[in-house]
């Protein structure tokens, strides 16, 4: 689900490194994110093809997204960039949701994620197994707890983050 939109400065406030500039952003894009209820997942400039493109993934806090959602979102971005006027020249501006399955890269999100089915690699095997898919009922600190199914029967695992290699939202089948 994205919204795109093309945007024209006239001036540029990157003057700095790209890093510096992508802070910038980030910084003006989750004020206005967080002014109308939704977060931001993930922040790219990408410059392999003619025109930048500048991919602004966001979510709800709830961690929903729909496409109403989405277009108003692209609507104060767009528009709060053009008042900042920070890129001198022709660029693309997508919103969009960072989709279904996604990566959960910070104890934040892990912690947003509770209630929801997620899928765990993990480093080492616990249990004997070395992935999980389930609900995630319990985030803390130090662990996550799952609770999937083993044939007929509900179980519980609790997984020490430090043996988490990837831990994702995943899609009931």
């Amino acid at each position: 689900m994205c919204i795109e939109i093309k945007g024209v400065g006239n001036h540029s406030l990157c003057f700095a490194t790209k890093e510096k500039c992508m802070d910038n952003l980030k910084e003006w894009i989750e004020e206005v994110l967080n002014e109308n209820g939704c977060h931001l997942y993930d922040l790219e400039w990408i410059t392999n093809q003619d025109t930048p493109l500048l991919r602004v993934s966001v979510e709800k806090e709830d961690g929903t997204m729909d496409l109403d959602t989405c277009a108003s979102c692209s609507d104060v971005i767009g528009q709060m960039l053009d008042e900042k006027d920070w890129y001198s020249h022709e660029y693309m501006l997508e919103v969009c949701s960072p989709g279904a399955e996604r990566e959960l890269r910070t104890d934040e999100e892990v912690q947003r994620a509770v209630g929801k089915y997620v899928f765990v690699k993990m480093k080492d095997p616990k249990q004997g197994l070395d992935q999980v898919i389930g609900d995630l009922v319990e985030a803390t600190k130090n662990d996550v707890t799952i609770s999937y199914r083993d044939k007929t029967r509900t179980k519980k695992i609790t997984i020490e983050k430090s043996n988490i290699q990837l831990i994702m939202t995943a899609v009931k089948v």
